[in-house]
């Protein structure tokens, strides 16, 4: 679930941290700047592991800091195809079930990746999936539903990347793409998002299956 990964970046410093003690002004820049932030096929960004190298430091004309390129291993958030995670229903509606982590809520179980059959219900006071679990008994199949605040079980099947400019723009349609998503439309869609699955035994909600 969790990656080290060994990154590069230029650390500019201000002159009063200078007498920083060892590398605590680095460490204290990178974690401002990458914390919680997704790098495109990298992952997101949790936090600093250590540091590597600095490179001698520059001071350029009409800018005061000091400028140094920084070696360094971060933590970051980048689950493998077919791994296997627990997190909390944070929702359900027609598109599938969301699933959020607690520090990561970019992931979709679509409706062909549920049990099978599995149904969309909104009348039940608390928008639902419901899945027909045939138990072969005359009384017909189990209505096991998937809500809000469920924990489950699910694997990673796709991971889905966008290039966001500045302010949630997409990059600029290239020659042969098809036609870009509206901006507002654009804006919403996160950087970094996860497809997952529950179609299988041992997948789903916690409570469906005994250890």
């Amino acid at each position: 679930m969790f990656v080290l990964c060994e990154l590069k970046d230029i650390v500019a410093l201000a002159p009063e941290k200078f007498g920083s003690p060892g590398l605590e002004a680095y460490e204290q820049a990178l974690n401002e700047k990458l914390s919680n932030l997704v790098l495109h096929k990298v992952g997101l960004c949790c936090a600093l592991w250590d540091i590597l190298q600095v490179d001698e430091a520059h001071v350029f004309p009409g800018d005061a800091r000091s400028h140094s390129q920084v070696r360094f291993r971060y933590v970051v958030f980048r689950p493998s195809l077919e791994e296997v995670l627990v997190g909390t229903v944070r929702k359900c509606d027609t598109d599938g079930v969301h699933v959020s982590l607690g520090f990561f809520d970019d992931i979709l179980i679509p409706p062909d990746q549920l049990q099978h059959p599995s149904r969309f219900e909104n009348s039940r006071g608390e928008p639902a999936w419901v899945w027909a679990y045939d138990t072969g008994a005359d009384t017909g199949p189990h209505q096991l539903p998937m809500e809000r605040g469920d924990r489950l079980r699910f694997r990673v099947v796709e991971e889905l990347w966008r290039d966001v400019l500045p302010g949630g723009k997409q990059q600029p349609q290239q020659l042969g793409q098809q036609p870009a998503a509206p901006l507002d439309e654009a804006a919403r869609l996160p950087p970094y998002s996860l497809l997952g699955s529950v179609n299988e035994p041992g997948l789903g909600l916690l409570d469906w299956w005994s250890d």
